[in-house]
């Protein structure tokens, strides 16, 4: 197995070497084969469009789904590509909008959570840190601390991997299990951050039950990270993205809360829920859809949730 990995860590330094033109030659290898040949779960993909999209013709959502397994393929060898890109390389691809939100919420000392999805290319987001005002405290010892909250892997040579690729433009890793300790650390020591949750997953066993209707499914939102952020009185913000291009991306920072534990339950989430069905109204393609996230049926009857409105 160590040999394997070795050779699999060589291929992948090399690929991280190669320009973006020899890159995404290789992604339009890999969406061929994806799409193609292996129709790498296909039918997922087709379902979960259809039922969001229900007034779309079928011509217009195999269109889309599609430009998604492009959009999917360039993500993947876009992420090894951080094993070796430079800073000035990924500002130049990666920007940001809205940062004048972000630094001074840290430069008044308090913090934010910072409401995130799987739209590609979510792992160039961290690179934030090249963008703030304010000094990172991991590299610095100072300033704010720019964190992410990351499921843990089983297989570790891979967990190690994505750790190294996460943390190129040197974020701190957060645990999923440890959250809310890390971040309580934070603020006991007096030092501000903002902490990137990815909340469009299914709930966590044991989060408070938010059930609203999504891309025209009952849906259980994830309730966690509002949970946290009323807590530790965060302020929130959405991070739209938006693929401008191959290898460009834009995330416009959106404020939601300046103080969540200020709001109504549920609020926050509510927010967020419609930010992010517009985002996925307005460029489907770059949004994961390879995931069962209605698989299993959930009743918005008898609840507080109410249908969103993106308009």
């Amino acid at each position: 197995m160590k040999i394997l990995h070795a050779i699999l860590q060589a291929l992948l330094n090399a690929t991280a070497r190669l320009p973006f033109r020899a890159i995404y030659a290789l992604s339009d290898v890999a969406f061929a084969i994806a799409y193609h040949l292996v129709r790498y779960r296909r039918k997922v993909v087709m379902k979960n469009l259809r039922e969001s999209f229900p007034g779309k013709s079928e011509k217009e959502l195999r269109c889309i789904a599609r430009q998604f397994y492009r959009d999917f393929a360039d993500y993947v060898f876009e992420s090894i590509k951080l094993l070796r890109i430079t800073d000035e390389e990924i500002k130049r691809r990666m920007t940001f909008d809205g940062m004048e939100t972000v630094d001074r919420i840290l430069g008044e000392g308090r913090s934010i959570a910072a409401y995130f999805s799987h739209c590609f290319n979510w792992e160039w987001a961290p690179s934030i840190t090249l963008w703030s005002s304010m000094p990172n405290y991991a590299v610095a010892g100072t300033g704010a601390a720019f964190c992410q909250v990351y499921r843990p892997l089983r297989d570790q040579w891979f967990d190690s991997l994505m750790l190294k690729i996460r943390g190129r433009f040197n974020p701190i890793s957060v645990p999923k299990q440890r959250t809310l300790r890390e971040l309580l650390t934070l603020k006991r020591d007096g030092i501000p951050s903002i902490t990137g949750f990815m909340s469009d997953q299914k709930p966590s066993h044991g989060d408070p039950t938010y059930v609203t209707t999504f891309l025209n499914h009952p849906t259980a939102m994830i309730t966690g990270t509002e949970t946290v952020a009323r807590r530790l009185g965060m302020a929130a913000v959405y991070w739209d993205m938006t693929k401008l291009g191959r290898g460009h991306y834009n995330i416009s920072i959106r404020l939601i809360a300046e103080n969540v534990a200020d709001t109504e339950p549920m609020a926050v989430t509510a927010e967020y829920t419609r930010l992010l069905q517009a985002t996925i109204e307005r460029q489907p393609s770059i949004w994961l859809w390879t995931h069962k996230r209605w698989k299993i049926p959930v009743n918005i009857e008898n609840t507080n949730s109410q249908p969103i409105n993106t308009k």
